[in-house]
């Protein structure tokens, strides 16, 4: 079987009616629509609820400062654009609708009485650019503490610490506390402090510097005697600004940050970043290096699922599996290391191929791992799925319906533990995903144990996968041939011909000016559904990088999953969850 990549990138046609008809302004979108401000809560009423093409999930809402982009039309005095994209995933099909809005203080109404999950887009595009969402149930900031001065994303925040004054804490941005140490915002300012009948709840924080939460996250809890009432979890102390980094940095050299969104997903992380760069530029990206980036992202989704399982496990008290699951771990990184020369943070991926060729022998150490890895496979079932205190602790705990899951923009493995078995790489392929055998695991619980269940057996198809790319892999190239916009094949190339070296000086010491436009690609990360969105106008450095990621997306329903359960239920449904900090906060 000759591998040949039918779909570089996830372009979805639309229909061919006058709402989508001819809307090719963004790449990867199918549709695109402006909207008055005053009309934005109707209009997107009207598309969840038509009979005839419904878009039930609100994928992503963000914004644009339009004040510095260039070649901007006369008429367009507008100073933000406030962007909602709409998905049909049972369709492919994705709707962008963009709303201009005036002045620097801007507001419109919100839009959490038709989409539930606009609550953190919203509080996230007012904490980054100031925009009011007027009638938003609890508009504040949520990425940046609520001191800080300015909105990040706007054009006229500095970009790096070292453009600003150092960061002083007065007394009064501290209001009743007389020390100038940062104190967290009290509990009870996010939380009800009175019970249903009247009686007084206990409060609780529950990190950010507790194991438990994977890192630093604050969860509020207010407890009726051992039953959570209700939850909140506090994001933003991993925010590191990776999409205003994003300005400042050449196309190329945004890739390694890429590495640090998702730092357990390796090259699925650059993937569709460079994809989306691949669109814009209309670059094609030869066989091998196709095939290549699929066998990679699915070693980075064994190792992803392999920390998820063993951490799952010491979150509900089984000290074992983790000592297992890290064993196969770090085999892989040894084949991630030979291959890409990084483990965690590979910075294997380029705009139009790979860095380099894979190295003679690659193919051996892949083949030890694969043949033991299905016995390994039966140890973790054993270990863990098996284990009659494992199923106590997570059967029936944090259930979510799959109706609720599309209304929260759940996607990934905790989508396919509710009952469907919904995933890009069968319903809209890329990179060739459609030429390859495997299954889609799912189940129909949607509590913590089908979670487990579902990853565990998402592990043997990718292993499946890996096996296929062993055997099918191309010869030719790595790296694509247009010099416009991709550096040479091979390095030898510029010591010999002066054309690869003039390209290469360019795309390494200034960047290469990427053609003007916007495009999007969404892939099947091993956490979920990830999406980016590239803006450029026409400048070696994007001019918005918009970063959707899965963890955002899930851990806005923690209060959901929480509430009614006992308070030792929360590590198990936080644990059974699958984020990293890093994809929260970005």
């Amino acid at each position: 079987m000759k591998f040949s990549p039918t779909v570089e990138c996830p372009i979805w046609e639309s229909g061919a009616d006058d709402l989508l008809k001819g809307a090719r302004g963004v790449l990867g979108v199918s549709g695109m629509q402006h909207v008055e401000p005053a009309n934005i809560a109707k209009v997107l009423r009207e598309h969840r609820t038509n009979p005839a093409r419904p878009f039930p999930v609100l994928y992503d809402l963000t914004a644009v400062d339009e004040s510095q982009r260039r070649k901007r039309p006369d008429s367009d005095d507008h100073r933000f654009t406030l962007q909602y994209l709409l998905w049909a995933p049972e369709r492919s099909e994705t709707l962008l609708l963009k709303v201009p809005l005036k002045g620097d203080a801007p507001h419109v109404a919100t839009a959490t009485a038709v989409y539930m999950n606009a609550n953190w887009y919203e509080r996230e595009v007012f904490d980054m650019f100031g925009i009011r969402f007027d009638g938003h149930p609890n508009l504040r900031r949520i990425l940046m503490p609520d001191w800080w001065k300015g909105h990040a994303l706007r054009k006229d925040h500095p970009n790096r610490a070292t453009e600003m004054p150092p960061l002083v804490i007065t007394e009064s941005d501290l209001g009743e506390y007389d020390n100038y140490d940062y104190v967290p915002t009290p509990g009870d300012s996010y939380m009800r402090t009175r019970g249903k009948n009247g009686g007084e709840l206990l409060i609780l924080n529950l990190g950010p510097n507790h194991p438990g939460t994977h890192g630093v996250l604050r969860v509020i809890l207010t407890l009726n005697g051992e039953y959570m009432e209700d939850v909140c979890p506090d994001i933003g102390y991993h925010h590191r600004g990776a999409e205003k980094m994003a300005e400042r940095q050449t196309f190329h050299t945004y890739i390694p940050y890429t590495d640090r969104v998702d730092y357990l997903a390796g090259t699925y992380n650059e993937l569709p970043y460079v994809m989306a760069c691949e669109q814009l530029a209309g670059i094609g990206v030869p066989p091998r290096a196709v095939m290549i980036r699929v066998m990679l992202g699915e070693i980075y989704r064994i190792c992803n699922h392999l920390v998820w399982f063993g951490t799952l496990g010491h979150d509900v008290g089984a000290m074992t599996p983790v000592f297992y699951t890290f064993r196969e771990r770090e085999s892989l990184f040894k084949i991630v290391e030979m291959i890409t020369g990084g483990r965690m943070h590979p910075n294997y991926l380029r705009i139009g191929g790979c860095s380099m060729d894979l190295p003679p022998g690659w193919q051996e150490p892949l083949k030890v791992f694969l043949k033991h890895f299905d016995k390994h496979l039966l140890e973790y079932k054993n270990l863990l799925l098996d284990n009659p205190i494992f199923k106590s602790r997570t059967k029936g705990v944090g259930k979510m319906p799959l109706s609720e899951c599309w209304e929260w923009g759940v996607t990934g493995p905790n989508l396919r533990a509710s009952g469907t078995d919904f995933d890009l790489r069968k319903r809209a392929p890329y990179c060739g995903y459609e030429q390859f055998d495997f299954e889609i695991p799912m189940a129909s619980e949607g509590d913590c144990y089908a979670r487990a269940v579902v990853r565990h057996a998402e592990m043997h198809e990718s292993a499946k996968i890996i096996e296929q790319c062993l055997r099918l892999m191309p010869d030719g190239e790595v790296m694509s041939r247009d010099n416009r916009f991709a550096f040479p094949p091979r390095k030898s190339e510029t010591m010999m011909d002066i054309e690869a070296l003039i390209n290469h000086f360019l795309a390494v010491g200034w960047g290469l000016n990427m053609p003007a436009g916007e495009s999007f690609v969404m892939t099947e990360q091993p956490k979920g559904n990830s999406g980016y969105y590239v803006i450029s106008d026409g400048r070696t450095s994007p001019y918005r990088l918009r970063i959707r990621t899965p963890s955002f997306a899930v851990m806005q329903t923690l209060p959901e999953l929480c509430r009614g359960h006992l308070l030792s239920d929360l590590l198990a449904v936080i644990g059974a969850m699958d984020f990293v900090l890093a994809d929260i906060d970005r």
